[in-house]
């Protein structure tokens, strides 16, 4: 009796020394365990944070997008209207050319026509002058008033070729001004 209780003794410590033993590793299983909830806690907010971060940063990329497109859409529109503007003094221009150079044409035809009839002017002063020179000596007196009224004629025929003439060189000097001016909106940019 003595041996079987000193055997069962022996039994019982060796399992409270198994139970102490499983106690100690289920008490640092539950430390660990507590640990890893911790740590799992602590992930849930930073991952909750993170998505709340990127919950904002893509409302931000979205109102940036919007805002960028309406600029870019507003910028196009701007440009679609000096275009049109560019478009619309050009062809005014253009028309301002066309007139003018019409005008010119007009004015050197006008001008050959009076260079013409002044030179067929002349020639008839001439040929009267000399049939006059043939006449009697008692018509001296009306031939010189002829001759005089003839002068001033031809004078009056001189002023008008001249005006025409200047008339012509300031078409000339315009039509320049024209054409350098439309090589200057031809090189800009925005004009092409």
């Amino acid at each position: 009796g003595a041996f079987l209780y000193h055997h069962l003794q022996q039994k019982v410590r060796s399992a409270e020394a198994l139970a102490q033993k499983y106690k100690q590793q289920q008490e640092a299983l539950s430390a660990q365990l507590q640990v890893v909830y911790e740590h799992r806690s602590r992930l849930e907010r930073s991952l909750q944070k993170e998505r709340g971060e990127h919950k904002k940063t893509k409302e931000d990329f979205l109102v940036y997008k919007l805002e960028a497109q309406e600029a870019l859409n507003k910028e196009k529109q701007d440009s679609m209207n000096r275009y049109g503007a560019l478009s619309s003094q050009h062809k005014i221009l253009k028309n301002q050319h066309e007139d003018v150079k019409k005008q010119l044409i007009d004015l050197q035809l006008q001008h050959n026509s009076l260079k013409l009839e002044h030179r067929k002017t002349l020639e008839t002063h001439s040929q009267k002058y000399a049939q006059l020179q043939q006449e009697k000596d008692n018509e001296v007196t009306n031939l010189q008033d002829t001759v005089f009224k003839l002068r001033e004629e031809s004078k009056l025929l001189r002023k008008a070729h001249q005006e025409v003439h200047s008339q012509l060189l300031n078409a000339q000097t315009q039509m320049e001004e024209f054409r350098q001016l439309k090589e200057a909106l031809q090189k800009m940019p925005s004009f092409k």
